[in-house]
């Protein structure tokens, strides 16, 4: 994928505005991002922003509007088509794990998955099909869809501008991190989901006792 990249750099600033744009957009609409992650190509567009060749916020509309308009691609082929799609696709392109891994991740989390697979490339591609699959409010997924890809745009595209010759190196870290902030919420995010249900749990136990009791002895509710 290095040629890839290398090829985009020497592009017509105009040209690596529109990969900007259509990679990330391609990335969970067609499966893209299995094959080429869009935050190669958001990186790249804030390394020719850094070079002059274009406008730093021109790339940031771009890779914005190309995370967002892709995933709501994503979400609507999910809820058309749903596991019979991903059922065809070749394991070589996606792996079970993955589709797992997308659907823990939204059971757990709900509309905020949408948010937090969006800094994994593997999460990025199939959680928004997965969320049109499982049923999710449009209006809920929008939310964090917008969220989610503003933010991911902004800082892939400002890591390549602030990097700017040393982008490749940067931007591989930044991918790890992703990683390791999907794997951080999952935990806390599964903690706290933990908590709650003991908490609801003991809380039902604590009122079935309460009625038991007024049950067997009624009369010091009745004085009271």
């Amino acid at each position: 994928m290095s040629w890839i990249s290398n090829e985009l750099l020497h592009l017509n600033g105009s040209l690596v505005l529109l990969f900007v744009f259509l990679l990330p957009a391609l990335e969970s609409s067609v499966f893209l991002g299995f094959v080429f992650p869009g935050e190669t190509a958001v990186v790249i567009g804030g390394v020719t922003a850094y070079y002059g060749r274009m406008p730093l916020w021109a790339m940031l509309a771009a890779a914005i509007l190309g995370a967002v308009i892709g995933d709501s691609i994503g979400y609507v082929v999910g809820k058309r088509w749903g596991d019979a799609l991903l059922g065809r696709i070749p394991e070589k392109l996606i792996k079970p794990a993955h589709i797992r891994q997308s659907k823990d991740l939204i059971a757990r989390l709900g509309g905020r998955a949408v948010f937090v697979g969006r800094f994994a490339a593997a999460l990025r591609a199939l959680v928004p099909g997965i969320c049109g699959v499982s049923g999710m409010r449009y209006r809920t997924f929008l939310v964090w869809n917008v969220l989610g890809g503003a933010l991911w745009a902004a800082a892939f595209t400002m890591i390549g501008y602030l990097a700017g010759a040393s982008w490749e190196k940067i931007a591989h870290y930044a991918s790890l991190a992703g990683w390791g902030l999907v794997g951080v919420i999952v935990v806390v995010g599964g903690g706290l989901l933990l908590i709650k249900r003991r908490h609801e749990k003991r809380s039902a136990a604590r009122f079935e006792s309460e009625e038991e009791q007024q049950e067997a002895d009624p009369e010091p509710a009745a004085r009271a």
